[in-house]
């Protein structure tokens, strides 16, 4: 029987434990985690009692787990976005291997130091852009390679954040401002310019992109607003942000919002009624969204065009009332269309009838990007299994950097009214 692959884990939040950890209470056989860092005294205690990982091996920060010896064979960093390449690179020098957050950096030099340092030190580096292990993209892959419709020529590409999704992490939350984390296109879309890059299978060559934060500012904040939603506000019934309708039953109203665990585990790491309505009350997720520090864009287009002619549109909205991506790809021969919110595929070859890809249903409404995340770890488990990597690495650095690229690239052209960028020239200036 072959010993489980170890793991330690620097940022055991929403997506070093949750998305990523977790993986190890439905396969204890694969995975093992044996340390620890976050600044979170209660986040640590749970490694210990759910994780059974040593107290001695739970450390407040990533510099003090960094200072001993290898603990694992591979490293989770799922810390903030500015901090990945300080704890990525000392990481590689002390022989880890890497599951890494996405985005690797909203710098691209130190995104191309990240890439040089893994090649240096021979390390593998599985960025974590998940949509490419999901059956749903993982098909539409498949289906392209086979030639089902010919040569592509077109792509469109939607991400809908969901009108509750965008105030909570891009509103209020950690990932609001770009100076302190990255801008809206790298932070949650470079998941679509890596898929995008992947499905199309050859080089973008040039960029341009429109967007703004158009909606939540305080000169929209409706008549009556104050500058927290528990605070006596007058707007408070009508508001579709009210924090209390996106986080907690409303008995008045009637009103579920349906959240359960993420994002409420995102307020209080127990969240009762009553540690909600204190978090509301006092932390950052109560503020009214009209009324925050926000600058990241709320929409956002971005067009592509790839070596051999094709080209491809993105949108990202927050204007939507569920979240979820859909995708359309229009080729010589035919064209694929699906939907992840219903998990579906079509398949339409021209001249001949609609064909339903079966895909498998994905209950869990919380079903980590459509199973990407769980699919991820299994693909790692399986690539360490005998402790030294084997295999292919399907979301490796040298493909991330290529996405990154992109999306930076179109964070300067639309900082420039949607000016062209040759993706060649960005790259080699930066």
């Amino acid at each position: 029987m072959k010993r489980p692959v170890t793991f330690a884990v620097c940022g055991f939040g929403i997506r070093g434990m949750e998305a990523y950890s977790s993986y190890q209470k439905l396969h204890p056989e694969e995975m093992t985690i044996t340390a620890v860092a976050d600044p979170d005294p209660a986040r640590r205690e749970i490694a210990q009692k759910e994780y059974g990982v040593p107290a001695e091996r739970c450390y407040e920060t990533a510099e003090e787990l960094l200072r001993e010896p290898r603990l694992a064979d591979v490293m989770i960093i799922a810390t903030q976005d500015r901090q990945h390449v300080e704890e990525a690179i000392p990481a590689m020098e002390k022989g880890y291997h890497l599951i890494l957050e996405k985005p690797i950096s909203p710098s691209l030099e130190e995104c191309i130091a990240l890439r040089e340092k893994a090649h240096e030190t021979n390390r593998v580096v599985i960025v974590c852009h998940v949509l490419r292990y999901t059956q749903f993209y993982g098909t539409v892959k498949q289906l392209l390679e086979e030639g089902r419709i010919g040569r592509i020529e077109s792509v469109e590409a939607a991400e809908n954040v969901a009108y509750w999704h965008y105030a909570h992490s891009y509103v209020r939350g950690n990932w609001r401002r770009k100076e302190d984390s990255s801008p809206m296109i790298l932070a949650k879309s470079c998941h679509d310019m890596d898929i995008i890059r992947w499905l199309v299978g050859k080089p973008c060559k040039r960029i341009s992109s429109y967007g703004s934060l158009d909606w939540f500012k305080a000169e929209n904040a409706p008549e009556g607003a104050a500058e927290r939603c528990m605070s006596g506000c007058k707007a408070k019934e009508n508001c579709p942000y009210d924090a209390e309708k996106i986080y907690l039953f409303n008995e008045k109203s009637g009103y579920d919002s349906g959240n359960r665990e993420w994002p409420l585990t995102v307020l209080a790491q127990d969240p009762t009624p009553e540690n909600l309505y204190d978090a509301l009350e006092k932390g950052p997720y109560g503020r009214c969204v009209y009324h925050c520090d926000n600058n990241v864009v709320d929409h956002q287009t971005v067009n592509m065009e790839f070596e051999g002619g094709t080209t491809a549109v993105f949108t990202m909205s927050a204007f939507t009332q569920r979240c979820y991506r859909t995708l359309k790809i229009m080729g010589t021969e035919g064209e694929i269309e699906g939907n992840m919110d219903t998990n579906t595929l079509v398949l339409r070859r021209f001249g001949q009838k609609d064909e339903m890809i079966d895909l498998d249903k994905i209950t869990d409404r919380f079903a980590g990007h459509g199973g990407g995340d769980a699919k991820m770890m299994q693909y790692v488990c399986s690539m360490f299994e005998d402790g030294e990597p084997c295999g292919d690495v399907l979301t490796s650095v040298d493909a991330s950097v290529e996405s990154h690229v992109m999306a930076l690239a179109a964070e300067e052209s639309r900082l420039a009214g949607g000016k062209s960028i040759e993706l060649d020239e960005f790259a080699a200036v930066k």
